[in-house]
């Protein structure tokens, strides 16, 4: 048994299914990315991880204990699970030392608010009130308030959403690295891919209550168990053709097949793997260059690619150029109906 895990956990609200028999096992030390559209139920099911909301049926464990079943639920307040919400939810009339110190209750120190400040790297700010901090510091308080009382398991609800790009970019990293470092047994929600990559050792796809694929973040990237799985977790093109011996007759010539697989079927590529030339196949439609790399979109006899190159733009909107493959076995699926 997995050190925490969900065993068919469905929820519906006023009719509606948010959670369709959700089957998640964490082991201990990990960080799991759960990843997932706006309303396909991520929020739902971490709240009921951590006893917020009560699931219609199936069963929760931690450490082999039953958290929630048919016959037992512990409370919230007794589960050992921390959790920092989408908004931090800091006191502010409270200095950041008593904020972190209130997650301890009766049985808070000055030496264990110390000691979790001082991981966080905010001692110097612990007579500070939140209004005098900035998004990022009041951020990693959030953190440490929730690490003070020595949580089983910490469960973060899209923590970093409300951070601008570069502060969330950074304290992201820094938060993921602090719980690799202390061997945190950690959850985060997030809709953003790039986000799910950097802060889980595993990332849990799900789409309309429902895990669609549960892998190491190259795995699911490379491997991508749907072709709806693959457009979610990074730009891909998803082009028809028809697969034979290992490879598949596409709009950009003969791609190699990451598996076995034969006739019509629905290949995916991604931009990065897209070679652009000087040619005469396709028309490049526009051009977004970003400092490190280049995106062009090209129009190739009525199908619409994209490609990226780690170089400044060649060509420009109009310009006629070739397009081909130069990458690993591609992820492919059979056509509907095949």
């Amino acid at each position: 048994m997995s050190y925490l895990q969900a065993n068919d956990v469905a929820k519906r609200f006023n009719g509606t299914s948010a959670l369709a028999g959700v089957d998640l096992a964490v082991e201990q030390g990990e960080s799991l990315a759960l990843l997932g559209p706006s309303g396909c139920g991520k929020t739902t099911l971490l709240r009921i991880l951590a006893g917020l909301e009560v699931p219609d049926r199936g069963d929760i464990t931690l450490e082999g204990e039953t958290l929630t079943g048919p016959a037992r639920f512990v409370a919230p307040e007794q589960r050992r699970i921390g959790m920092v919400f989408q908004d931090w939810a800091l006191f502010p009339h409270m200095t950041v030392a008593r904020n972190v110190a209130f997650g301890l209750g009766k049985a808070g120190s000055n030496g264990r608010v110390s000691e979790t400040l001082d991981l966080v790297g905010l001692s110097h700010l612990a007579d500070r009130y939140p209004d005098e901090l900035s998004g990022g510091q009041a951020q990693r308080v959030a953190v440490a308030r929730a690490l003070a009382p020595r949580p089983r398991v910490l469960l973060f609800d899209e923590p970093f959403s409300n951070l601008d790009t570069g502060l969330r970019t950074r304290i992201r990293a820094d938060v993921a690295a602090l719980m690799r470092e202390v061997r945190m047994t950690s959850i985060f929600v997030t809709h953003d891919q790039e986000e799910s990559f950097v802060v889980g050792d595993r990332v849990a796809v799900m789409r309309e209550g429902r895990i669609e694929q549960v892998g190491r973040p190259a795995d699911v990237y490379q491997n991508p168990a749907s072709s709806w799985v693959a457009t979610f977790v990074g730009e891909a093109n998803v082009l028809g053709g028809v697969a034979t011996n290992g490879h598949v007759s596409t709009a950009v010539g003969e791609v190699p097949l990451a598996g076995p697989l034969r006739g019509p079927c629905e290949v995916v590529i991604r931009p990065e793997y897209l070679v652009v030339g000087r040619g005469d196949q396709g028309v490049v439609s526009a051009v977004e260059f970003y400092g490190h790399d280049t995106t062009y979109q090209v129009a190739l006899n009525g199908t619409k690619l994209v490609a990226r190159v780690i170089a400044a733009p060649d060509f420009a909107p109009g310009d006629r150029v070739s397009v081909s493959y130069a990458g690993p076995g591609a992820a492919a699926f059979a056509a509907a109906g095949s």
